[in-house]
């Protein structure tokens, strides 16, 4: 199977290289070579590389940003995604889009089924929800997996962040009332593999659920029984009225992942998996 990735240089790129099964020619053309928001170029891309699968591993992730620049946002997230999957399907290929909890508003206190009727509280949410109906227009039979938290050893992610933050400063104060799941790169990408011969909407996280103060203390607890930290701070547990951003974020980012799950088998705690990305920072 040959498989074409666009952000091959991202977090989820990088995964998808790392977690690709045997019988997969990856074909990860750099950004410069292959820019998803120039119709013309996508196009001659996907038309020379003639793949089975195009996986959309891109997008706008910079959420406070997108509430300045929704238009910026929506050109990556969305319009782009529609050139994409125009491409994919003039090539005959299998389209995969990831997308976000963000296209719910996070007032709901049961985890979201795939067919949830969206409701993007965030510019962030409302590209990534119009990305969603562009790979729909553009593609017969898309493949829409959302996600939420990820992380990975590499990128520019909460994980990191918290580690960075941990070894700078006397104390760490991170918000206790936004509930969610953390999932790393690798398990997404794996998951993206094992269902990629599907068209539909799912979700897909790891297994579990925590807030964000307590993804904080299990990165401190485990970095320092790795030695990726040598002393412990405080983390200090606030609301999010405390740490005001220019985009809101969801309370709940629970997802529904039943159907996924039916088909790849139940996923792995995020502790464990966070276990592992940690082991790979000390590689």
């Amino acid at each position: 199977m040959k498989v074409l990735v666009a952000g091959s240089g991202g977090q989820l790129g990088r995964a998808l290289a790392a977690s690709a099964p045997a019988g997969v020619t990856l074909i990860a053309p750099p950004e410069a070579e292959f820019d998803i928001g120039n119709a013309e170029q996508v196009a001659a891309v996907v038309a020379a590389a003639q793949p089975d699968l195009l996986v959309n591993a891109a997008a706008w992730t910079a959420v406070d940003k997108a509430e300045a620049e929704e238009a910026a946002a929506l050109l990556v997230n969305a319009t782009a995604v529609g050139h994409l999957a125009a491409a994919a399907a003039a090539a005959g290929a299998r389209f995969v889009q990831v997308s976000t909890d963000y296209v719910f508003d996070g007032q709901s206190c049961q985890p979201y089924r795939p067919d949830t009727t969206p409701a993007p509280a965030s510019a962030y949410g409302r590209t990534k929800l119009a990305g969603e109906q562009a790979a729909a227009a553009h593609h017969p039979a898309p493949l829409i997996i959302r996600t939420a938290w990820v992380y990975a050893a590499q990128g520019n992610n909460f994980v990191r962040t918290m580690l960075r933050l941990m070894a700078e400063r006397d104390e760490v104060r991170v918000v206790a009332d936004q509930v969610g799941t953390p999932t790393h790169a690798l398990s997404l990408a794996r998951a993206i593999w094992a269902l990629q011969g599907h068209s539909d909407v799912f979700h897909w996280t790891d297994a579990g659920i925590t807030s964000w103060y307590d993804f904080a203390v299990a990165i401190q607890d485990e970095a320092l029984r790795l030695g990726l930290l040598s002393r412990a701070v405080p983390i200090i547990p606030i609301a999010t009225a405390d740490y005001p951003t220019p985009a809101r974020r969801p309370a709940w980012s629970v997802l529904d992942k039943g159907s996924s799950w039916a088909i790849t088998g139940p996923a792995r705690h995020w502790r464990h998996e966070l276990i592992d990305c940690l082991k790979d920072l000390t590689a």
